[in-house]
């Protein structure tokens, strides 16, 4: 059973960010916020660049697009909304991030933001919705609104790996028809497509290149002196192993290294009494 939502009594101008507690019914301030910079993610520039003029737009005022990032995982989708938030969050921008299973709260979530004297993104990571998975109803009534206005100061941020964030079928595409020589997709398509639809901005988020990967942990261990070949070497061994050339993939090997000793090379922790 869905309780009422209290109201959010926090303190935005000490506060830039909160998140949404869903056994508590209330928004939980951030006192650490993850401090990841712009200058931090490497090989996304276009797609940098397109989400920060967005925002900054929607900072000063102007009308500025719901966004949707999708694409690979791990190729620095929700850290570039985090590391943009960071930014732009001295000049009034606010954060508000939600799972998608309490999207049945957002209803009252934005009433609260809706009088509040700054501009927020509510964002969502992850988002993915399977069949029977209705709350993305709530989610329809946020980016365009019903009888009322959606809110001027509430821009909606979601990162996917899905590109419609809804599954498609095979048997769907039967419901396709053909009228004078055009494909018209079917009524279930339609729907699913509709939702992100609604995103004006669509970012896309694609696998690395060997370099691309290579020059984030260049980035990475910028502070480190080891040999550039065989830090290559062992970090291609390492992205191998785990499936994946991306950006997560790198800060996973600098850990696994310790911060600078490749892993093989890692001693082994002292013996337990």
């Amino acid at each position: 059973m869905q309780h009422a939502v209290p109201p959010a009594i926090i303190d935005w101008q000490r506060i830039h960010a909160a998140v949404w507690r869903r056994m508590r019914t209330r928004l939980q301030p951030v006192t650490a916020l993850d401090p990841v910079a712009l200058a931090d993610l490497i090989g996304i520039d276009a797609q940098k660049q397109a989400l920060l003029d967005n925002l900054q737009r929607f900072t000063r005022g102007v009308p500025a697009n719901h966004m949707l990032l999708w694409g690979a995982r791990g190729t620095g989708k929700s850290s570039l909304v985090k590391a943009a938030f960071n930014a732009l969050r001295d000049q009034g921008l606010r954060l508000v991030q939600l799972d998608q299973e309490d999207l049945p709260y957002l209803p009252e979530i934005v009433d609260d933001l809706r009088v509040a004297a700054y501009r927020f993104i509510v964002f969502c990571d992850d988002l993915s919705f399977d069949a029977p998975d209705l709350s993305y109803k709530a989610l329809k009534t946020l980016l365009e609104g019903t009888i009322e206005q959606p809110p001027a100061n509430v821009l909606f941020v979601a990162t996917s790996n899905r590109r419609h964030l809804l599954p498609e079928y095979m048997q769907e595409n039967l419901e396709a028809q053909q009228r004078n020589g055009e494909i018209h997709p079917g009524e279930s398509v339609e729907e699913k497509h509709s939702l992100a639809d609604r995103f004006g901005l669509w970012l896309s988020f694609y696998a690395l290149s060997q370099d691309e990967y290579l020059a984030i942990v260049d980035h990475v261990f910028a502070d480190s002196s080891l040999p550039r070949q065989s830090l290559h070497r062992d970090a291609l061994r390492f992205a191998l192993a785990r499936g994946v050339r991306s950006g997560r993939t790198a800060r996973q090997f600098h850990a696994a290294c310790g911060g600078g000793t490749p892993p093989e090379e890692v001693p082994p922790p002292p013996d337990q009494d």
